[in-house]
Formats: C-alpha cells, sequence, structure tokens
C-alpha cells in the first residue's frame, strides 16, 4: 500500500490498496450543512489533533480524502465484510468500553457505538486525515459516545480501563509487531477481550496479496506470545477473514 511511513496501520477495516491522495489543504473540516449545526455544551470540540500536535498544513484536502473514505464505505463490501454479524458477534452488554483500533472511516466505529447505548468507543487511528474524518462525523451527526484519538504506529492506543479492543485487518500492516502487542496487553484491562479479523490464506476476491498475510498459527502463536489467551476461533463467520477472540488473564491471586 502506497503511504506514509505511518501507513502500517492506515485502513482499519479493509487491505487493499487505495487510490494514490495529494497532501495540502487547511486541515480543517468544512463546515456542518444547514441543519447539522454543532451543539457545543453536548460536543465540546476538543479536535483529537490538536491535542496530538498535528500541523493542518501537511494535510490531504478533505474533498481528496473523501474519495479514499467511500472507497472504504462502498455498500458492496457489506456483502463479505458483514459488519452488522461481526458487531452481534461481539456479544456486548451495551455498557462496555471498545476501542476500534486502526478504525479508517469508522466502518465500525458508528455500528459499535449504536450497540452501546450506555458504553462507549474509542476509534483510533495513525492516519490523521481518517482521524479528522470520524471526529467530523462524531461532532455533525451529535454521536456522543465515541471519542477519536490520533494513534503511533507503535501503540494501538487503548485506552486503559478498555474492555474489548477491536482489530480489523490490521495487525498484517503494522512493522512493530512485538512492542504494538505487548503495549495492547498493557492498556487493555485484566480479563479484557482482544478480538483480531484477518484475512484466510489462499486465492481470494478480497484482501491483500498472499505474502502480506498472516497464516493463521503464525498469527494466534504471535499474540499468545503477547500475554493474550485464546478463548474463540470462529471460521465460518466470515467468508475471506477469521475470526478470533483472545482474552487477557485476569491476576492470579497470591
Amino acid at each position: 500500500m502506497t503511504r506514509k511511513a505511518l501507513v502500517p496501520i492506515l485502513v482499519a477495516v479493509l487491505a487493499l490498496p487505495g487510490p494514490g491522495l495529494g497532501d495540502g489543504g487547511s486541515g480543517s473540516p468544512p463546515p456542518p450543512s444547514a441543519g447539522s449545526e454543532v451543539d457545543g455544551s453536548a460536543h465540546p470540540i476538543d479536535c483529537p489533533l490538536h491535542q496530538a500536535g498535528v500541523d493542518p498544513r501537511g494535510m490531504r484536502p478533505f474533498a481528496e480524502t473523501e474519495k479514499w473514505i467511500e472507497y472504504l464505505d462502498k455498500p458492496e463490501r457489506a456483502s463479505w465484510q458483514k459488519p452488522d454479524e461481526v458487531v452481534r458477534a461481539l456479544a456486548l452488554g451495551g455498557s462496555e468500553k471498545v476501542a476500534d483500533v486502526g478504525a479508517g472511516s469508522g466502518y465500525f466505529t458508528f455500528r459499535l457505538a449504536k450497540a452501546l447505548p450506555g458504553g462507549r468507543v474509542y476509534a483510533t487511528d495513525v492516519d490523521p486525515e481518517m482521524v479528522r474524518h470520524v471526529h467530523r462525523r462524531v461532532m455533525t451527526e451529535h454521536v456522543p459516545n465515541v471519542d477519536v484519538a490520533l494513534a503511533r504506529s507503535d501503540d494501538p492506543g487503548i485506552p486503559p480501563g478498555t474492555d474489548v479492543a477491536f482489530v480489523c485487518d490490521v495487525i498484517h500492516h503494522v512493522a512493530q509487531r512485538e512492542a504494538w502487542l505487548e503495549k495492547g496487553f498493557e492498556e487493555l484491562r485484566p480479563g479484557g477481550r482482544l478480538v483480531v479479523i484477518e484475512f484466510k490464506e489462499g486465492r481470494l476476491p478480497q484482501g491483500p496479496p498472499e505474502a502480506v498475510k498472516i497464516p493463521k498459527a503464525k498469527l494466534i502463536a504471535m499474540i499468545e506470545a503477547a500475554g493474550f489467551e485464546l478463548a474463540s476461533d470462529d471460521p465460518s463467520l466470515l467468508p475471506y477473514q477469521t475470526f478470533l477472540t483472545f482474552r487477557k488473564p485476569a491476576p492470579r491471586s497470591p
């Protein structure tokens, strides 16, 4: 995938190459359309890019970023990504704290938010343009239970106390996988779940080149080496992807 140095986790939800996008732009999302004014009392404007010290002058124009977002969110993707089935498979109670790691365009972020009326979603990504897009949707659509943050290439950015870390088509992009997984293990609460979706091996109509994929046995061993325990493996939920659930063991009593 032709991206900048942080590209390893650029697309949280799809591992296909995207269109080349130029740099530049004001870095500020366009104002909301009529009838979509932001209620500052309900959604205090606390820009995640400003918090991370990102210089907006180096960002791509929002209109160009939207071309890539449109590609990620194309309706036909639902036929094989099965987002509603995936969210149901998470078996959320509705009050959990869930991290959508490598959230990309927010494909799963806003579905998770609807499933968590008493909980919270933390959407993280290393791509500033995607973070800006998700944050803009949160503000203009008045979504009260989503926080957005810019992550680092060596840290998935899971807030302490998170119950579930959801990681869809991300790990095969990560360069420093061992450190990245170990950091995620530290951040997830004891007893919390790590849910990993990655593309299956073999020639498939969707997904990255075969050389980029991580064999399932290697993927499981890698995650277990970080301290997680495999809780379940559902190979039939998705046609082209594995669906693995791990748990962070609770501390043993002395």
